[in-house]
């Protein structure tokens, strides 16, 4: 195998990982999980959650 062929296959197995790794990112299913997860900085305040909460009902008020 020449050098060229090994860094073919090297891009293409990074473009699949790159491609596998949006579609678990943006998936739906996922969705409720990322919540979640944007709201840890703010576990030890209580007021903080209910002000991220509000901006995300906002904002997925605007989107629809």
């Amino acid at each position: 195998m020449s050098s060229g062929m090994i860094r073919g296959l090297g891009t293409v197995v990074v473009a699949v990982a790159f491609i596998g790794l949006a579609l678990w990112v943006f998936s739906p299913r996922r969705k409720a999980e990322f919540d979640d997860a944007t709201l840890l900085p703010f576990k030890d305040d209580p007021e903080a959650i209910k002000h991220v909460e509000q901006e995300q009902a906002s904002r997925s008020k605007k989107n629809v």
